[in-house]
């Protein structure tokens, strides 16, 4: 065989192939999901309402807001986690359909295609933040013009925990049965993590068990701008470890996945 009839070697992709068509194309499947869509959207400002809008909520005050606001800010964490778990697990539903072994074939790198899945679900992360925060805006939550943006922005950043979160389950759980072990899951971790119940509510030991939870440095952090309380190294260490346990987890997952082509 000539030199000149021979296939040209297949170029690498540019970044290991995260682009932003790659991050397009995905945002577009998920958004078809109209059921997780207006569960990530609609629940989390549907428990404000319920649980923070009452009257005792909005005159009792809470650092430069009111009790009403320090709820807003719960239930958009509460809201960002939901989505950005949601837009992670959504890779079983690829692996049930055999993309993930597909994948192998292209250039595609683990620790890119973990990326793209990351930024997908912090994109829809941030759309559930704004929504709860509009909610809160006309329904009595007070905030400090600050912590209106630093609240928002921090329980939106802190929730890229989760976003690695969902993709390691997504890897781990069946695609049928996902987000019904996750929601409840969730719930629970909010719980364990004082982000439905101030960790100074709770006794010492579920105290102390509520700064090991993925949930506890993300609620800290988020409600820090409105609160100035809570040990901020302790809830960014919180973040960062868990963020990281659970990215490597999802990186892992893949290459087990790829491998088996």
């Amino acid at each position: 065989m000539s030199a000149q009839s021979m296939p040209a070697a297949r170029s690498l992709p540019r970044f290991g192939g995260f682009s932003a068509g790659m991050i397009g194309l995905e945002l577009r499947r998920m958004v078809r999901n109209r059921r997780t869509v207006v569960f990530t959207l609609v629940m989390p400002a549907v428990f404000f309402l319920l649980f923070g809008t009452g009257s005792s909520s909005r005159t009792e005050r809470v650092g430069g807001g009111n009790v009403t606001g320090y709820i807003l800010v719960s239930m958009a964490v509460y809201g960002a986690m939901l989505a950005t778990t949601s837009g992670g697990a959504m890779v079983s539903i690829e692996r049930a359909a055999g993309w993930s072994r597909q994948l192998r074939l292209t250039p595609l790198r683990p620790a890119a295609y973990v990326a793209v899945k990351l930024v997908l679900a912090m994109i829809i992360g941030a759309v559930s933040v704004v929504v709860a925060f509009a909610v809160g805006a006309v329904s009595g939550a007070e905030l400090p013009a600050r912590a209106w943006v630093l609240c928002g922005l921090l329980a939106w950043v802190c929730a890229l925990v989760f976003a690695a979160f969902g993709l390691f389950m997504g890897y781990l759980l069946p695609s049928e049965n996902v987000m019904q072990i996750l929601g409840p899951a969730l719930a629970v971790l909010s719980f364990a993590g004082g982000l439905f119940v101030p960790v100074d509510l709770m006794g010492d030991t579920f105290a102390t068990i509520a700064k090991f939870t993925p949930v506890y440095g993300v609620g800290e952090i988020a409600r820090y701008p409105l609160t100035h309380h809570g040990n901020l190294w302790a809830a960014a260490l919180n973040v960062i470890v868990w963020t990281g346990l659970f990215a490597a987890g999802a990186m892992w997952r893949f290459r087990r996945d790829t491998a088996r082509v």
